[in-house]
């Protein structure tokens, strides 16, 4: 079931956007999800430094 989430304060770095909303129990997560086509990277973090990182050490495996 895909996850029906309202993101707010997003940023983009590089490719890579970052987001924050609340998950299905009320806690705030942060998301890094990869815009490039066919990279597929995306990943939810607990504290936005740790979203904001992934987002900067990202690198798409497809180019």
């Amino acid at each position: 079931m895909a996850a029906n989430r309202s993101f707010r304060n997003v940023t983009r770095i590089g490719p890579v956007q970052v987001g924050t909303a609340y998950d299905g129990h009320g806690r705030e997560k942060h998301t890094a999800a990869c815009t490039a086509p066919r990279c597929g990277f995306s990943a939810d973090y607990d504290s936005r430094a740790a979203a904001e990182l992934a987002a900067r050490t990202h690198r798409c495996p497809v180019r």
